[in-house]
This record gives structure tokens, C-alpha cells and sequence, in this order.
């Protein structure tokens, strides 16, 4: 059994209740001490940068999937952030080569889809290559993937063993779109691989792929479905937006307390509006903060605005669901239609923090930073947004 990701510990010790593996890795961000157990190995892997700890599980993972071959097969338990917590370089790429070329990407605001065709194509364990040793696997994923395809395995974890239809040509060009400049040794190695001098992750044909077995578990729904029951249950009449929250959180938030305000026109009751997804973030600035709270502080003038056109309070929350926004202590933020008034008070202007990037120092000067901590799961992010 080989388990990755936030959402490692919990799912493996799920699984653990009714089938006991042979022999078996978790990797994923430790909060607790793990509990000791029999063949069983526990990795301190990073997120979002993989670290020590994300190579030396890769490597056991390779191991355990070629042990796997001639024994039961292997299951894999994935869920977000795998990709980090999971890694083997392709050959003659380092860790730090692959580390700083996903984090110009990032940087450069490249979503989900385009970070991980490239790590696939700089990895010996992503784009299927996992399933190609062990020949026989089931996969059971938490998707944190929202688009373009909805929960698509190939991105989950960087798809350890599923089909990609990427190419390493797609790679260089998602590097050269977002106009990063990587290490020399990875543009070398794309560039190889484009002209078919490496090989090519897995495609649907692939026969080490004939015995793959792969279930989405949970995804931003799950999510949405407990908020709706918990709104439900304190009286509010609940709208959840359909499409999954994308693009640049500042412009996502504006579109979101927009779509609101609309939803909200006429109605008498208490409301909650639900979306969930995951949105980016371009760098302009040199400040701190994470997906959510900059989606949090661009709402903060709609929300005012929205307020006063009503004639009723709201109160609106964007929270990643692992617990974690950016490199922060903070899952994201709070705010209410009174936090204009309230920053203005202290001097505080919305939108000079927003063009640095800097929501983190902007919530926390209020106390309106949302800390719950690692939450041992992660299906995006989810916003919530009360009326009345």
C-alpha cells in the first residue's frame, strides 16, 4: 500500500481497519507522531515544495510497486498534494531543479493541469509510471481537481497510474507560455524528450496499464454537501453556485459577490451562497497570503457595497479545505460588511494590500485569519457567504 498526500494519514489508517498490507508507505505532512505499526513506513513530506522526505518516499514507492508485481498488487491512496509528497526525479534532474521550476510556474500563475504536465514529464513515477511496475493496482483518490476536467485521475497526484494524454512537447510549451525560465538541465531534458529521446509517460494503450482499477472517493461536492447540511440546519435557505470557482482569485471573488448580490435581490429569508473550486494567483508583489485570503480581500468593497444595497449584513469565509492557504498558518480568511469600515479605522487599504499580494498581513491585523490547522483532507476550497 502506498498513500500520499494531505489526506494520507487519515485514508490510510481507514483502509487499515479492514485490510492489513503486507508492507506499506504513508507520505504526507506529519502532525501527530504516527502510530507504530508492523511493514508500515511514515515520510515527513512537503507541501508545496517537496523536500528529503518526498524523495525518500518516491523511491520506496518505486520499490513497493515492483515488490508488488509478483505478490497481491498494489493499492494507492491519493489524495491532494501527492505530487509534492511523492517524488522521483527523471534521470539527470535533481530535486532542487524540479522543486524551482514548479514554483516559477506556480508563481507565473499556471493552474493545476499545467504544473503537473510538466512534473509528469520530470518524474519516473508520475504519468502512470507507478502502475508500469506494479502491473496490478486500485487506486482510491480525493480529488482536488476542478478543471478542466473535473476529477481527472491524470492530474490527481499527477496520475501515478493512469493514462496521460500530454506529451512532453505540451510541457515545453506550458513553460514556454508562462514565460518561466527553469534550470538548464530540465529545458534540456523536455526538449529530448519532445524530439523522442526519453520516454513518454503512459498513454491509454499502454498494456502496463491493463490491470489499473481507479475510484474518486470524495471531491469539492462532498464538500459542498456538508456545508449545505450545516447552512440547512441553522435556517438558511441555500443557492451553491454550479461551476467550480477558476482563474485569478481577485477576479473570482469580484464574480462571486457579483452572482450574490443578484441571487440575493428579493429574497427575504436568510441566504447562504456556496461555491467551491480552486482559483490562482499571479505574484505582482512581494507580500504574504494564499489563494483564499487574496480571494477574501478583493471581496471586501463588494461585500460592503453589497450590504448597503440590500439593507442586510453579510458575512463572507474562503477556506482551503486541507487547512492550509499558501505558504501560511492560515486556511484563509473572514470578512463581514463592516471590515471596510473596520480596516479604514486602522488605516488599512484593501487594495494597496491586494496589489502586493499581502492579504495575510491585511486579515491578520484585523484577527480575521481563519487557523484550524492541517484538517487531514483536501477537496479544494470552499466560500461562504451569508446574507442576513
Amino acid at each position: 500500500m502506498v498513500a500520499a498526500g494531505k489526506a494520507a494519514g487519515p485514508m490510510f489508517r481507514s483502509v487499515a481497519e479492514v485490510l492489513a498490507p503486507v508492507s506499506a508507505l504513508v507520505a504526507t505532512t506529519l502532525t501527530e507522531p504516527p502510530p507504530p505499526s508492523p511493514g508500515v513506513e511514515w515520510f515527513e513530506a512537503g507541501h508545496p515544495a517537496p523536500n528529503a522526505g518526498s524523495l525518500a518516499a518516491g523511491e520506496k514507492a518505486l520499490a513497493l510497486a515492483s515488490e508488488s508485481a509478483s505478490a497481491g498488487g498494489l493499492l494507492l491512496l491519493l489524495s491532494g498534494g501527492a505530487s509534492a509528497m511523492l517524488t522521483a526525479p527523471a534521470a539527470g534532474i535533481t530535486l532542487a531543479e524540479k522543486t524551482e521550476t514548479a514554483a516559477r510556474l506556480m508563481e507565473a500563475g499556471a493552474p493545476i493541469h499545467e504544473l503537473n504536465c510538466v512534473r509528469k514529464h520530470l518524474s519516473r513515477i508520475k504519468g502512470g509510471r507507478l502502475a508500469r511496475l506494479a502491473r496490478r493496482t486500485v487506486t482510491l483518490a480525493l480529488s482536488d481537481v476542478h478543471g478542466p476536467v473535473p476529477d481527472d485521475p491524470s492530474v490527481i497526484g499527477s496520475g501515478p497510474t493512469v493514462p496521460d494524454d500530454t506529451t512532453f512537447a505540451d510541457a515545453l510549451q506550458v513553460v514556454r507560455s508562462r514565460r518561466v525560465t527553469p534550470p538548464a538541465s530540465v529545458i534540456h531534458y523536455l526538449e529530448r524528450g519532445a524530439r523522442g529521446h526519453a520516454d513518454e509517460t503512459l498513454k491509454q494503450e499502454d498494456p502496463g496499464l491493463s490491470e489499473s482499477v481507479y475510484v474518486v472517493v470524495g471531491n469539492r461536492h462532498s464538500a459542498l454537501r456538508g456545508a449545505r447540511q450545516a447552512a440547512e440546519g441553522r435556517g438558511y435557505a441555500v443557492v451553491e453556485v454550479d461551476a467550480a470557482t477558476t482563474g485569478e482569485a481577485r477576479d473570482a471573488a469580484v464574480e462571486f459577490v457579483e452572482g450574490a448580490k443578484r441571487m440575493a435581490a428579493g429574497v427575504h429569508v436568510p441566504l447562504c451562497v456556496l461555491a467551491s473550486g480552486e482559483t490562482t494567483v499571479t505574484v505582482r508583489g512581494n507580500g504574504r497570503g494564499g489563494r483564499n485570503q487574496e480571494f477574501a480581500l478583493a471581496a471586501v468593497p463588494g461585500v460592503a457595497s453589497m450590504a448597503l444595497m440590500l439593507e442586510r449584513g453579510a458575512c463572507l469565509a474562503s477556506a482551503g479545505t486541507d487547512g492550509i492557504d499558501g505558504p501560511t498558518d492560515a486556511a484563509g480568511a473572514l470578512l463581514d460588511s463592516l471590515t471596510l469600515q473596520r480596516a479604514g479605522a486602522r488605516g488599512l487599504g484593501p487594495d494597496a494590500f491586494l496589489a502586493r499580494n499581502d492579504a495575510y498581513n491585511f486579515f491578520d491585523a484585523l484577527g480575521d485569519l481563519i487557523r484550524w490547522g492541517p484538517t487531514g483532507t483536501n477537496v479544494g476550497d470552499l466560500h461562504v457567504l451569508l446574507i442576513g
